[in-house]
């Protein structure tokens, strides 16, 4: 059975929560995703990849919670995507949140390398804990962005049992030569599905120019975006994942060493 994935690709008003919860559901309208998808939303897609905490920061249980609650029960699929809530010491966690369609919380990660760089690890706390859960059949393993650049956390989720790796994100045009080579090379190391969520369009500081993908245990991308806000709507057959571990038994002989 396959598990059917359905990411949207946004192009998120800057620090307008009530205008992206506009936009996800004029884009899941478009294209309704089938009963039991998994729908899948960028990095930080209610508000831009933004360093201001009292514009993104929510409560455990706030409004972007609330609302992946809504789509969640309205199309009978679990959602995932980017949240902030409180950290330690005044900041925020960057989070990847999943809900299922009967509003309860399926799993929680906290971006574990905030982007230094782009000053994120001033404002946003780093987490410590990888997530693998399981929708559809399939063990999941959420990472954000950043996380990307660090092979280790792909290993990681791939020795806690994941098939597919999925990556929320605003990662910006000028470097997108980056994502799509970083996303084949978890796909290939850990011989896994890969899912890359990227927004598109701008904000004050950077330009997004999208090309969320889906690649195969391979390294092979057979789903691609491109540019522009739109919905990418795909499936996965994790058996794929199985048999090609039994094939080329990579992943086998780095654990059993």
């Amino acid at each position: 059975m396959p598990l059917h994935l359905h990411a949207l690709q946004l192009d998120s008003v800057w620090e307008n929560k009530t205008a992206n919860f506009a936009k996800v559901r004029t884009l899941l309208a478009a294209t309704p995703p089938l009963p039991g998808s998994l729908i899948v939303l960028p990095e930080m897609f209610a508000t831009g990849f933004s360093c201001q905490l009292d514009v993104t920061l929510e409560s455990l249980g706030g409004e972007t919670e609330c609302f992946f609650q809504e789509i969640a029960a309205q199309w009978q699929c679990a959602v995932l995507g980017g949240v902030i809530t409180p950290g330690p010491n005044g900041q925020g966690y960057n989070q990847a949140l999943v809900i299922t369609p009967d509003g309860k919380e399926l799993a929680r990660y906290t971006k574990i390398r905030p982007f230094s760089l782009g000053g994120e690890a001033q404002v946003h706390a780093a987490g410590h804990d990888m997530v693998v859960f399981e929708w559809q059949g399939v063990r999941i393993s959420p990472f954000i962005c950043y996380d990307l650049r660090f092979p280790e956390l792909g290993r990681a989720a791939l020795l806690q049992g994941a098939e597919l790796l999925i990556y929320i994100a605003a990662w910006p045009a000028r470097r997108i030569q980056h994502w799509l080579t970083l996303l084949q090379a978890r796909a290939i190391e850990n011989q896994a599905y890969v899912l890359g969520v990227n927004r598109c369009g701008q904000e004050p500081n950077h330009m997004y120019c999208g090309r969320s993908v889906l690649v195969d245990p391979q390294g092979i991308i057979i789903a691609d975006a491109a540019d522009g806000e739109k919905s990418l709507i795909t499936a996965i057959h994790v058996e794929k994942t199985q048999e090609w571990r039994q094939e080329f038994p990579a992943t086998r002989d780095f654990i059993g060493n």
